[in-house]
Protein backbone atom coordinates (compact mmCIF):
# COMPACT_ATOMS: atom_id res chain seq x y z
CA UNK A 1 0.00 0.00 0.00
CA UNK A 2 1.10 3.57 -0.71
CA UNK A 3 1.31 5.23 2.70
CA UNK A 4 0.36 8.88 3.16
CA UNK A 5 3.99 9.70 3.98
CA UNK A 6 5.25 8.42 0.63
CA UNK A 7 6.70 11.08 -1.63
CA UNK A 8 4.86 10.69 -4.95
CA UNK A 9 5.54 12.50 -8.21
CA UNK A 10 3.34 12.31 -11.30
CA UNK A 11 5.16 12.71 -14.62
CA UNK A 12 2.88 13.49 -17.56
CA UNK A 13 3.70 13.56 -21.24
CA UNK A 14 1.06 16.14 -22.30
CA UNK A 15 1.37 15.15 -25.97
CA UNK A 16 0.79 11.42 -25.43
CA UNK A 17 -2.32 10.01 -27.07
CA UNK A 18 -2.47 12.87 -29.55
CA UNK A 19 -2.63 15.37 -26.66
CA UNK A 20 -5.26 13.52 -24.63
CA UNK A 21 -2.90 12.78 -21.72
CA UNK A 22 -2.43 16.47 -20.93
CA UNK A 23 -6.16 16.84 -20.42
CA UNK A 24 -6.22 14.20 -17.68
CA UNK A 25 -4.09 16.07 -15.13
CA UNK A 26 -7.03 17.29 -13.06
CA UNK A 27 -8.73 13.89 -13.08
CA UNK A 28 -5.54 12.14 -11.91
CA UNK A 29 -4.83 14.71 -9.19
CA UNK A 30 -8.42 14.55 -7.94
CA UNK A 31 -8.29 10.75 -7.77
CA UNK A 32 -5.02 10.84 -5.81
CA UNK A 33 -6.37 13.43 -3.38
CA UNK A 34 -9.50 11.34 -2.77
CA UNK A 35 -7.23 8.46 -1.77
CA UNK A 36 -5.19 10.72 0.52
CA UNK A 37 -1.96 10.89 -1.51
CA UNK A 38 -0.14 14.24 -1.66
CA UNK A 39 1.80 14.52 -4.92
CA UNK A 40 3.67 16.78 -7.28
CA UNK A 41 2.87 16.99 -11.00
CA UNK A 42 5.63 17.49 -13.58
CA UNK A 43 5.17 17.82 -17.36
CA UNK A 44 7.76 16.53 -19.80
CA UNK A 45 9.22 19.20 -22.07
CA UNK A 46 9.91 17.13 -25.15
CA UNK A 47 10.97 13.73 -26.52
CA UNK A 48 13.10 11.76 -24.06
CA UNK A 49 12.41 14.09 -21.14
CA UNK A 50 10.63 11.55 -18.92
CA UNK A 51 13.98 9.99 -17.98
CA UNK A 52 15.30 13.34 -16.78
CA UNK A 53 12.18 13.89 -14.69
CA UNK A 54 12.53 10.51 -12.99
CA UNK A 55 16.25 10.96 -12.27
CA UNK A 56 15.55 14.37 -10.73
CA UNK A 57 12.65 12.93 -8.71
CA UNK A 58 14.92 10.22 -7.29
CA UNK A 59 17.63 12.75 -6.45
CA UNK A 60 14.95 14.88 -4.81
CA UNK A 61 13.83 12.10 -2.49
CA UNK A 62 10.67 10.91 -4.23
CA UNK A 63 9.88 7.29 -3.42
CA UNK A 64 7.55 6.62 -6.35
CA UNK A 65 6.95 8.16 -9.78
CA UNK A 66 3.68 7.60 -11.64
CA UNK A 67 4.18 7.99 -15.39
CA UNK A 68 1.19 9.11 -17.46
CA UNK A 69 1.32 8.29 -21.16
CA UNK A 70 1.59 5.44 -23.63
CA UNK A 71 4.22 2.85 -24.50
CA UNK A 72 6.57 5.52 -25.87
CA UNK A 73 6.46 7.51 -22.63
CA UNK A 74 6.98 4.35 -20.58
CA UNK A 75 10.03 3.54 -22.69
CA UNK A 76 11.41 7.04 -22.12
CA UNK A 77 10.87 6.53 -18.40
CA UNK A 78 12.84 3.28 -18.25
CA UNK A 79 15.92 5.06 -19.66
CA UNK A 80 16.23 6.62 -16.19
CA UNK A 81 17.22 3.18 -14.86
CA UNK A 82 20.18 2.92 -17.26
CA UNK A 83 23.57 4.01 -15.94
CA UNK A 84 26.31 5.90 -17.82
CA UNK A 85 28.21 2.71 -18.66
CA UNK A 86 25.12 0.82 -19.85
CA UNK A 87 24.49 -0.82 -16.49
CA UNK A 88 21.24 -0.92 -14.50
CA UNK A 89 20.94 2.12 -12.22
CA UNK A 90 18.85 2.67 -9.07
CA UNK A 91 15.70 4.75 -9.17
CA UNK A 92 12.31 5.28 -7.55
CA UNK A 93 9.45 2.83 -7.65
CA UNK A 94 7.57 3.18 -10.93
CA UNK A 95 3.82 3.24 -11.51
CA UNK A 96 1.98 3.52 -14.82
CA UNK A 97 -1.20 5.44 -15.62
CA UNK A 98 -2.04 4.58 -19.25
CA UNK A 99 -3.04 7.56 -21.41
CA UNK A 100 -1.37 7.17 -24.80
CA UNK A 101 -1.83 5.82 -28.32
CA UNK A 102 -0.12 2.50 -27.63
CA UNK A 103 -1.16 0.30 -24.70
CA UNK A 104 0.74 -2.93 -25.18
CA UNK A 105 2.90 -2.97 -22.06
CA UNK A 106 -0.01 -2.50 -19.65
CA UNK A 107 -1.79 -5.57 -21.08
CA UNK A 108 0.81 -7.94 -19.58
CA UNK A 109 -0.22 -6.71 -16.13
CA UNK A 110 -3.91 -6.25 -16.99
CA UNK A 111 -3.58 -2.58 -16.08
CA UNK A 112 -6.89 -0.72 -16.47
CA UNK A 113 -7.30 2.06 -19.03
CA UNK A 114 -9.60 3.94 -16.66
CA UNK A 115 -7.89 6.73 -14.68
CA UNK A 116 -9.76 6.12 -11.43
CA UNK A 117 -9.02 2.38 -11.52
CA UNK A 118 -5.37 2.94 -12.44
CA UNK A 119 -4.85 5.35 -9.55
CA UNK A 120 -6.63 3.05 -7.10
CA UNK A 121 -4.43 0.15 -8.22
CA UNK A 122 -1.31 2.28 -7.73
CA UNK A 123 -2.53 3.01 -4.22
CA UNK A 124 -3.32 -0.53 -3.06
CA UNK A 125 -0.62 -2.67 -4.68
CA UNK A 126 2.84 -3.49 -3.41
CA UNK A 127 5.79 -2.86 -5.69
CA UNK A 128 6.99 -5.94 -7.59
CA UNK A 129 10.30 -6.57 -9.40
CA UNK A 130 10.41 -5.85 -13.12
CA UNK A 131 13.26 -6.96 -15.36
CA UNK A 132 14.91 -4.34 -17.55
CA UNK A 133 16.16 -5.10 -21.03
CA UNK A 134 19.46 -3.43 -21.95
CA UNK A 135 20.06 -3.09 -25.66
CA UNK A 136 23.03 -2.13 -27.83
CA UNK A 137 22.16 -1.18 -31.40
CA UNK A 138 23.57 0.55 -34.45
CA UNK A 139 21.92 3.96 -34.69
CA UNK A 140 20.80 5.61 -37.91
CA UNK A 141 24.01 7.65 -37.75
CA UNK A 142 26.07 4.44 -37.67
CA UNK A 143 27.37 4.59 -34.09
CA UNK A 144 26.68 2.09 -31.31
CA UNK A 145 24.14 3.20 -28.73
CA UNK A 146 22.85 1.66 -25.50
CA UNK A 147 19.14 1.82 -24.70
CA UNK A 148 16.78 0.27 -22.16
CA UNK A 149 13.41 -1.37 -22.76
CA UNK A 150 10.72 -2.85 -20.54
CA UNK A 151 8.38 -4.55 -23.00
CA UNK A 152 9.56 -5.95 -26.35
CA UNK A 153 12.36 -5.28 -28.79
CA UNK A 154 11.88 -6.78 -32.23
CA UNK A 155 13.61 -6.61 -35.59
CA UNK A 156 12.50 -7.25 -39.14
CA UNK A 157 9.13 -6.01 -40.31
CA UNK A 158 8.46 -4.65 -36.80
CA UNK A 159 11.11 -1.96 -37.20
CA UNK A 160 9.76 -0.90 -40.59
CA UNK A 161 6.20 -0.87 -39.22
CA UNK A 162 7.31 1.46 -36.43
CA UNK A 163 8.77 3.90 -38.92
CA UNK A 164 5.45 4.00 -40.72
CA UNK A 165 3.28 4.14 -37.57
CA UNK A 166 5.31 6.90 -35.94
CA UNK A 167 4.86 9.01 -39.07
CA UNK A 168 1.08 8.41 -39.06
CA UNK A 169 -1.58 10.62 -37.41
CA UNK A 170 -2.39 9.67 -33.80
CA UNK A 171 -6.14 10.27 -34.06
CA UNK A 172 -6.81 6.82 -35.53
CA UNK A 173 -5.76 5.05 -32.30
CA UNK A 174 -3.09 2.47 -31.58
CA UNK A 175 -4.65 -0.72 -32.92
CA UNK A 176 -5.80 0.83 -36.21
CA UNK A 177 -2.49 2.63 -36.72
CA UNK A 178 -0.48 -0.56 -36.18
CA UNK A 179 -2.79 -2.61 -38.39
CA UNK A 180 -2.56 -0.17 -41.30
CA UNK A 181 1.18 0.31 -40.73
CA UNK A 182 1.73 -3.45 -40.80
CA UNK A 183 -0.14 -3.81 -44.10
CA UNK A 184 1.97 -1.05 -45.67
CA UNK A 185 5.18 -2.56 -44.28
CA UNK A 186 4.30 -6.01 -45.65
CA UNK A 187 4.23 -4.60 -49.17
CA UNK A 188 7.71 -3.09 -48.82
CA UNK A 189 9.54 -5.55 -46.52
CA UNK A 190 11.76 -8.36 -47.78
CA UNK A 191 12.90 -11.14 -45.42
CA UNK A 192 16.58 -10.73 -44.61
CA UNK A 193 18.98 -13.59 -43.68
CA UNK A 194 19.95 -13.10 -40.05
CA UNK A 195 22.20 -14.95 -37.60
CA UNK A 196 20.95 -15.11 -33.98
CA UNK A 197 22.79 -16.32 -30.87
CA UNK A 198 21.08 -16.91 -27.51
CA UNK A 199 23.25 -17.04 -24.39
CA UNK A 200 26.29 -17.28 -26.65
CA UNK A 201 25.06 -20.31 -28.60
CA UNK A 202 23.89 -20.34 -32.25
CA UNK A 203 20.11 -20.57 -32.32
CA UNK A 204 18.81 -19.53 -35.74
CA UNK A 205 20.21 -18.53 -39.12
CA UNK A 206 17.43 -17.90 -41.64
CA UNK A 207 15.59 -15.22 -43.62
CA UNK A 208 13.55 -13.59 -40.88
CA UNK A 209 10.16 -11.93 -41.13
CA UNK A 210 10.23 -10.75 -37.53
CA UNK A 211 11.98 -11.70 -34.28
CA UNK A 212 10.69 -10.56 -30.88
CA UNK A 213 12.89 -10.34 -27.78
CA UNK A 214 10.13 -10.30 -25.22
CA UNK A 215 10.07 -9.14 -21.62
CA UNK A 216 6.33 -8.46 -21.83
CA UNK A 217 3.73 -10.34 -23.86
CA UNK A 218 2.10 -7.88 -26.27
CA UNK A 219 3.26 -5.62 -29.07
CA UNK A 220 2.03 -4.12 -32.33
CA UNK A 221 -1.28 -2.83 -31.01
CA UNK A 222 -2.45 -5.93 -29.14
CA UNK A 223 -0.61 -8.89 -30.69
CA UNK A 224 0.19 -11.49 -27.99
CA UNK A 225 3.51 -12.43 -29.56
CA UNK A 226 4.98 -14.00 -26.38
CA UNK A 227 2.07 -15.47 -24.37
CA UNK A 228 4.37 -17.20 -21.86
CA UNK A 229 6.66 -14.24 -21.15
CA UNK A 230 7.19 -13.35 -17.49
CA UNK A 231 8.72 -9.88 -17.02
CA UNK A 232 10.24 -10.86 -13.67
CA UNK A 233 11.91 -14.21 -14.39
CA UNK A 234 15.34 -12.93 -15.49
CA UNK A 235 14.96 -14.21 -19.07
CA UNK A 236 13.62 -13.11 -22.42
CA UNK A 237 11.18 -15.15 -24.47
CA UNK A 238 12.49 -15.05 -28.05
CA UNK A 239 9.93 -15.66 -30.80
CA UNK A 240 11.03 -15.82 -34.45
CA UNK A 241 8.87 -15.87 -37.57
CA UNK A 242 10.96 -17.07 -40.50
CA UNK A 243 10.59 -18.82 -43.87
CA UNK A 244 6.86 -18.08 -43.90
CA UNK A 245 5.11 -17.24 -47.20
CA UNK A 246 3.23 -13.92 -47.12
CA UNK A 247 -0.13 -15.63 -47.51
CA UNK A 248 0.57 -17.68 -44.38
CA UNK A 249 1.72 -14.62 -42.45
CA UNK A 250 -1.65 -13.00 -43.02
CA UNK A 251 -3.44 -16.14 -41.84
CA UNK A 252 -1.08 -16.42 -38.86
CA UNK A 253 -1.76 -12.86 -37.70
CA UNK A 254 -5.15 -13.78 -36.21
CA UNK A 255 -3.45 -16.49 -34.14
CA UNK A 256 -0.81 -14.02 -32.95
CA UNK A 257 -3.50 -11.65 -31.63
CA UNK A 258 -4.87 -14.57 -29.61
CA UNK A 259 -1.45 -15.94 -28.59
CA UNK A 260 -2.13 -19.33 -30.22
CA UNK A 261 0.64 -19.19 -32.83
CA UNK A 262 3.40 -21.00 -30.90
CA UNK A 263 4.13 -24.36 -32.52
CA UNK A 264 2.87 -23.26 -35.94
CA UNK A 265 5.18 -23.92 -38.94
CA UNK A 266 7.77 -21.17 -39.24
CA UNK A 267 7.37 -20.05 -35.61
CA UNK A 268 10.42 -20.79 -33.45
CA UNK A 269 10.78 -20.03 -29.76
CA UNK A 270 13.42 -20.19 -27.05
CA UNK A 271 14.36 -18.45 -23.82
CA UNK A 272 17.55 -16.81 -22.65
CA UNK A 273 19.15 -13.89 -20.84
CA UNK A 274 21.28 -12.61 -23.74
CA UNK A 275 20.52 -12.27 -27.45
CA UNK A 276 22.81 -11.24 -30.31
CA UNK A 277 21.71 -10.74 -33.92
CA UNK A 278 23.64 -9.76 -37.06
CA UNK A 279 22.71 -9.61 -40.75
CA UNK A 280 24.22 -12.44 -42.81
CA UNK A 281 24.59 -10.22 -45.85
CA UNK A 282 26.66 -7.06 -45.61
CA UNK A 283 24.58 -4.02 -46.45
CA UNK A 284 21.20 -5.41 -45.36
CA UNK A 285 19.36 -2.84 -43.24
CA UNK A 286 17.28 -4.70 -40.65
CA UNK A 287 15.39 -2.15 -38.56
CA UNK A 288 14.61 -2.44 -34.85
CA UNK A 289 11.41 -1.78 -32.90
CA UNK A 290 11.95 -1.07 -29.19
CA UNK A 291 8.72 -0.57 -27.22
CA UNK A 292 7.27 1.16 -30.27
CA UNK A 293 10.34 3.34 -30.84
CA UNK A 294 12.93 3.10 -33.63
CA UNK A 295 16.44 3.17 -32.13
CA UNK A 296 18.31 1.90 -35.21
CA UNK A 297 19.27 -1.34 -36.93
CA UNK A 298 21.23 -4.57 -36.53
CA UNK A 299 23.78 -5.62 -35.29
CA UNK A 300 22.04 -5.93 -31.93
CA UNK A 301 22.94 -7.21 -28.48
CA UNK A 302 20.38 -7.44 -25.65
CA UNK A 303 20.61 -8.71 -22.10
CA UNK A 304 18.39 -8.82 -19.02
CA UNK A 305 18.99 -6.83 -15.86
CA UNK A 306 16.86 -8.88 -13.43
CA UNK A 307 14.55 -6.93 -11.12
CA UNK A 308 16.14 -3.59 -12.00
CA UNK A 309 12.85 -1.71 -11.56
CA UNK A 310 10.26 -1.90 -8.77
CA UNK A 311 6.85 -1.59 -10.44
CA UNK A 312 3.52 -0.82 -8.81
CA UNK A 313 1.15 -2.77 -11.04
Amino acid sequence: MVGPAMQLQVVINPKAGGGRAGGKVREISAALRRLGHPHEVVHTRGPGDAARCIREAYAGGFDCVAVVGGDGTFNEACQAYLGPEGEAAPGPELALIPAGTGGDFRKTFDLPDDIEQAVERLSRTEARPLDLGILQVTSDAGDRQTKAFINITSFGIGGLTDRIVNASPKWMGGKAAFFIGTLRAMVAYRDAPTRILVDGQPWLEAPIFNVAIANGRYFGGGMMIAPDADPADGQFDIVALSDIPRARVIALSSKIYKGTHLGEPGVRTTRGARVEAVPVRAGDEILIDMDGETPGRLPLSAHVAPGAIRLRA
